[in-house]
């Protein structure tokens, strides 16, 4: 049973990088867009993550409920060490729905808009870049159990190059996604050749961010590169991602939204499984090399086997009235 979970924390979290990641995305496409044009972007940015923003958070709230029935030690060292970027990370959610839902509907149209337009980009921007930054920290190996000192415990683990690269690399994932997406979404004669530039412009974000990476990593001491080049598959799996990032660059061009955001998909879920599985099972790795993984971390006895077959019972209610929500909003959209 203590697999089932694993996998369903894994999907977890992929699928709140895919859904919940281009809905942040949404607001960093905004925040990058031109004056001119942002009233446009804002109307079609609410078109498409309107009716769906708020559920792609489960991803999130099982993700969190697995590590703290599941793997309660490592669910307390991330909010001990981390507890700092968790709070702005949180608070960056926060901040984003609820100015999303204000500028909507609040019945009075002032000057108040623009606040609610600023802390929606801003925080659309914020809440990935310090989700990287906690991912960042897991596997930089800066968490140390036995600090003495605050800065050592609760700022060193995260505000690092490593982590800081991650967190670039993660916000370009999100305003990729986004892109992507929203190009299937208009066919406005203004708009769409701006969100075809800004799609790939995010691929070369993507590219260039991933590189910081490597660099990163390389600065740090972090054998990243070495170890990647000698685990065959995960090589493999980045160098398909490569090149469905060449094909999508092409095929988007021909306004194919179907075919342009499986790519999409396929190349941040790729890049993700790789990361996993280079990782893997290991989920937070500590300077005093006493790491935390899915099988020493794991909880003994009945814990594990109920919330397995919680999530087991949970998906045949949950999942099929996600995907008929999100069947049902896609139905009026532009093909």
């Amino acid at each position: 049973m203590l697999y089932v979970v694993i996998v369903f924390l894994g999907l977890s979290i992929l699928l709140y990088i895919l859904m919940g990641g281009a809905d942040f995305g949404a607001g960093i496409v905004e925040m990058t867009s031109p004056a001119k044009i942002r009233d446009q972007v804002r109307r079609i940015t609410y078109q498409t993550i309107g009716p769906i923003w708020e559920a792609n958070h489960m991803w999130l709230i099982i993700t969190i409920v697995i590590l703290f029935v599941g793997f309660p030690a490592i669910y307390t060292m991330l909010s001990v060490h981390l507890h700092i970027p968790l709070v702005l990370m949180l608070i960056g959610i926060i901040g984003r729905g609820t100015a999303f839902v204000f500028r909507h509907y609040d019945a009075v149209k002032d000057d108040m808009q623009r606040i609610y337009n600023l802390v929606f980009t801003y925080s659309s921007f914020v809440t990935p870049l310090f989700l990287g930054l906690i991912f960042g920290a897991t596997v930089s190996g800066n968490i140390n159990p036995n600090a003495v000192n605050f800065y050592d415990s609760f700022i060193h683990p995260w505000f690092n190059f490593f982590s800081l690269s991650i967190g670039v690399f993660t916000v370009a994932i999100c305003g990729f996604l986004a892109a992507v997406y929203l190009v299937g979404e208009t066919e406005e004669f203004t708009l769409k050749p701006f969100l075809l530039k800004r799609s790939r412009m995010f691929m070369v974000a993507i590219v260039l961010a991933g590189g910081l990476v490597f660099l990163a990593a390389e600065v740090e001491g972090i054998a990243l590169v070495s170890l990647l080049v000698q685990e065959p598959l995960t090589l493999s799996i980045l160098l398909l991602a490569t090149l469905a990032l060449v094909f999508l660059w092409f095929q988007i061009e021909k306004g194919n939204r179907k075919s342009s955001r499986a790519l999409s998909g396929f190349i941040v879920s790729a890049i993700l499984i790789a990361f996993g599985y280079h990782y893997f099972p290991d989920i937070i790795i500590t300077q005093s090399g006493e790491n935390l993984s899915v099988f020493n971390s794991a909880a003994v006895g009945k814990p594990i086997e109920t919330l397995a077959w919680a999530l087991l019972i949970g998906s045949l209610f949950i999942l099929p009235s996600l995907f008929y929500l999100l069947f049902s909003f896609q139905r009026s959209k532009v093909m």
